[in-house]
């Protein structure tokens, strides 16, 4: 499970990332709500979204997400906890809300019952010429062979599977892929020559100086 948290709280945002994380739930977490993209939102599983930020609002963020179309759980997490609020926020497209204080423990029950509802909204499989990709095992066939591919390979294939036909900058690969290592450009050609190796011909288009396209 990949998270998206936007809370401006840094102790609470700090401490809600670790725990996650030790729990096996990967995190980006935003803690200036300006930094906020619709056009990441791909890359996730769930949200979750504080609504008192510092420089706008939680509502206007969720009412901007299902706006956009895209299909994935929103999880509010706040100290707003009046009926008028909850009622604003799941008419707005909201699928859980959680008040603080809240113990941890119940966010991650919460956030697996959600993804586990929406996995059944989105394709377990892809296929790419004559492989298999399954999502959700994270594992590659080709028939009933496995295809062994490393964890940083995944992670590439997975980004590049949920922007099919579209071009993914270097820079996005190595913010997914590698988060705040401090890895370049050549890590990245590494890797796609790896995946290379196993996809058919021509199924990766290199865009000099810009990224790449999985076709």
């Amino acid at each position: 499970m990949r998270v998206l948290l936007v809370e401006d709280d840094t102790l609470l945002g700090g401490s809600l990332k670790d725990y996650l994380e030790m729990n096996g739930i990967s995190v980006d977490w935003i803690s200036d709500d300006r930094e906020f993209s619709i056009e990441e939102l791909e890359l996730y599983d769930v949200v979750v979204l504080d609504l008192i930020l510092k420089f706008g609002n939680g509502e206007d963020i969720l009412k901007s997400i299902r706006e956009s179309g895209k299909d994935l759980p929103v999880l509010i997490l706040t100290a707003k906890n009046s009926i008028r609020d909850k009622e604003v926020c799941f008419n707005l497209g909201a699928d859980d809300y959680l008040t603080k204080p809240f113990e941890p423990k119940e966010l991650i029950l919460r956030l697996r019952a959600l993804t586990s509802r929406y996995k059944g909204r989105v394709k377990a499989q892809e296929k790419i010429g004559d492989l298999v990709v399954d999502l959700e095992s994270q594992r590659v066939y080709r028939g009933n062979e496995e295809i062994k591919i490393s964890r940083n390979a995944w992670e590439l294939l997975e980004l590049l599977l949920r922007n099919r036909g579209k071009v993914v900058p270097t820079e996005r690969i190595l913010n997914y892929v590698w988060r705040d290592k401090p890895v370049g450009d050549e890590v990245v050609r590494a890797y796609v020559k790896e995946l290379r190796k196993i996809l058919p011909e021509g199924s990766i288009e290199t865009y000099r100086g810009r990224g790449y396209m999985l076709r």
